[in-house]
C-alpha cells in the first residue's frame, strides 16, 4: 500500500501535467502567399530561412567610377523564419537618399522596426544608403507591409527577376580565388563570384539563432572589372576585440574599409560589420581577404 503522502504528489503532478500551458508551434507560414503578398520569388535555405531576394536591378551606380552590378552591392533583402507560434523577418534595402524617409515611414506603419541605416561604400553615384529592418508577426502580413514601404522607392516588385545570363566581358579565375582564401564560393549571376563564411560560435537575438541565410554571415563579393582586375565588397561579421584587428590588416594589404557599424539592436554576441573595398588583381586581393579572416572567430 502506497504512503498516503505518495499518492497525494502523484495526484498533483498529474493534475498539474493536465492544467500546464501548452505553447504550440504554428503551423509553417504559406510561403507561396508571402511571395505573393511581397511580389518576389524567394528560396528555402539552410536553417528553414526563407530567403527573397529585391537587388535594386532598376539603378545605374558605380563605386569609385566602377559600374557595380546589383549582385554585387545592390541586393535588398528579406529573411523570413517561422518561431514557435509567430515568424520573424530581418533584412536589408538599398535605397536613395531620397527615398528614405518615406520608406521608413511606411516600415513603421507595417509594425516593423529600423535598426541601422548607414552607407556600405564609399564614392558612389548616385549615392546609396542601406537600410535594416526587421519584426515579429504573420508572415504574410509582414511581407504585405514590406511590399507597401518599397513601394515608395524605385525597388522592382512584381515578379520574378529574368535569371542572369552568362557574363559578358571580364571573367573570373574562381578556382584561383578559392585556393587564395582556402574556401569554395559559387556564382551569384552576373560574372559575380561569391564566398560566404559563417562565424565559429552561436549568434542570437532575445534568445532566438541568428543564422547566416539571415544575414549573420561574412561575405565576400568579387566582380571583374578591367585589365585583369576585380573588384571586391562585402563585409566582416565582427566582434569587439576583432573589429581593429582585422581593420588593420585590411589597410596593410591596399583594401580600404569604407564602415563599420552595427546591422542588429539585440545580437548576442553584440556584432559589428566591417565593409570594404578594393579594385586589384583578384588573387593578390583574396590573399588580403584571407588574412583579415584569419583574425576572426570564423567556421573552417
Amino acid at each position: 500500500m502506497k504512503p498516503r503522502f505518495l499518492s497525494y504528489a502523484v495526484t498533483l503532478v498529474a493534475v498539474a501535467a493536465l492544467t500546464a500551458p501548452v505553447v504550440a508551434r504554428a503551423a509553417d507560414p504559406d510561403w507561396k502567399a508571402v511571395e505573393q503578398a511581397l511580389g518576389k520569388s524567394g528560396q528555402m535555405q539552410a536553417g528553414d530561412v526563407f530567403r527573397i531576394g529585391m537587388p535594386r536591378t532598376d539603378l545605374t551606380v558605380t563605386v569609385k567610377g566602377v559600374p557595380v552590378k546589383a549582385g554585387f552591392a545592390l541586393g535588398s533583402y528579406a529573411a523570413f523564419k517561422q518561431i514557435g507560434d509567430h515568424a520573424m523577418v530581418m533584412g536589408d534595402l538599398v535605397l536613395l537618399d531620397q527615398e528614405i524617409p518615406a520608406v521608413m515611414s511606411g516600415l513603421f506603419a507595417g509594425g516593423l522596426e529600423v535598426t541601422a541605416v548607414h552607407n556600405h561604400l564609399n564614392e558612389m553615384s548616385p549615392h546609396t544608403m542601406y537600410m535594416h529592418y526587421s519584426g515579429h508577426g504573420d508572415a504574410v502580413q509582414m511581407a504585405r507591409a514590406l511590399h507597401q514601404a518599397l513601394s515608395a522607392s524605385g525597388t522592382p516588385l512584381g515578379g520574378s527577376a529574368p535569371p542572369s545570363g552568362p557574363a559578358t566581358g571580364p571573367t573570373l579565375d574562381a578556382k584561383a580565388i578559392e585556393q587564395a582564401l582556402g574556401r569554395s564560393g559559387r556564382d551569384v549571376g552576373g560574372g559575380v563570384f561569391q564566398v560566404t563564411v559563417p562565424r565559429a560560435e552561436s549568434i542570437t537575438e532575445m534568445g532566438q539563432p541568428l543564422l547566416p541565410a539571415m544575414g549573420v554571415v561574412t561575405v565576400m563579393n568579387f566582380q571583374p572589372t578591367t585589365d585583369g582586375k576585380a573588384a571586391i565588397t562585402g563585409d566582416f561579421v565582427l566582434i569587439d576585440k576583432e573589429v581593429n584587428a582585422v581593420a588593420k590588416t585590411l589597410r596593410q594589404h591596399g583594401v580600404d574599409v569604407t564602415a563599420i557599424h552595427n546591422h542588429a539592436l539585440m545580437d548576442t554576441p553584440r556584432l559589428f560589420y566591417m565593409h570594404f573595398w578594393a579594385n586589384d588583381d583578384p588573387v593578390k586581393l583574396a590573399q588580403a581577404l584571407k588574412a583579415a579572416l584569419d583574425q576572426t572567430n570564423s567556421r573552417k
